[in-house]
């Protein structure tokens, strides 16, 4: 889930900026230092909106940089279990996709990707035994998230599933909705005909 949040956090700007505006020295470092990190609370920071407070500055001995406390508002991404999200199929291995969205990656398991029995083609295709449908790469695709592990690292570990309805491909939702409607109609125009 998308968020703006304040965060705490502290900069070290290089003597070859002291003669810089301090402001935006810190504003760069800030960027250099968070954008695309991850982090445990907070998931990727995306973006630095501002910064609220700058610390006085401290050089610690054997360093000549000087560091700065600074609490900033920043948007970013946390993926959350059962959250419902969209994106694009980036590539198709033997067991499973793997789907961009937002600025993470998540994997869905073969057997998760529909209600039927799953194969996988030479070309990277998953296809549906008996439904026939068929996902491949650069597809869209709505999925929910079952797991999410955050370790401090640039690539968290998140499983999704599309085995629920308004999960899949986004056209067999379309379909599936399109279906509903027509069904809804011809429920609706038996009832007035029996009235």
């Amino acid at each position: 889930m998308y968020a703006l949040s304040e965060v705490d956090g502290v900069v070290r700007v290089e003597p070859k900026r002291f003669g810089d505006n301090l402001s935006e020295a810190i504003a760069d470092q800030l960027e250099t230092n968070y954008i695309g990190q991850v982090d445990n609370e907070l998931g990727r920071i995306i973006k630095i909106i501002s910064i609220i407070k700058v610390g006085e500055g401290i050089i610690v001995p054997g360093d000549g940089a000087a560091f700065y406390k600074v609490i900033f508002t920043a948007i970013h991404f946390k993926p959350e279990v059962n959250e419902i999200v969209e994106g694009e199929i980036r590539d198709i291995a033997k067991f499973g996709a793997f789907i961009d969205f937002g600025p993470f990656e998540g994997m869905v398991h073969v057997s998760q990707t529909m209600d039927d029995f799953v194969s996988v083609s030479k070309e990277g295709v998953l296809q549906g035994k008996d439904s026939k449908k068929v996902l491949k790469k650069g597809d869209k695709v709505r999925a929910r998230i079952v797991a999410v592990s955050i370790k401090d690292t640039d690539e968290p570990k998140i499983g999704l599933t599309m085995r629920q309805e308004y999960l899949g491909k986004i056209e067999w939702i379309a379909e599936q909705i399109k279906k509903e409607k027509k069904d809804a109609a011809k429920i609706a125009k038996a009832t007035k005909t029996k009235k």
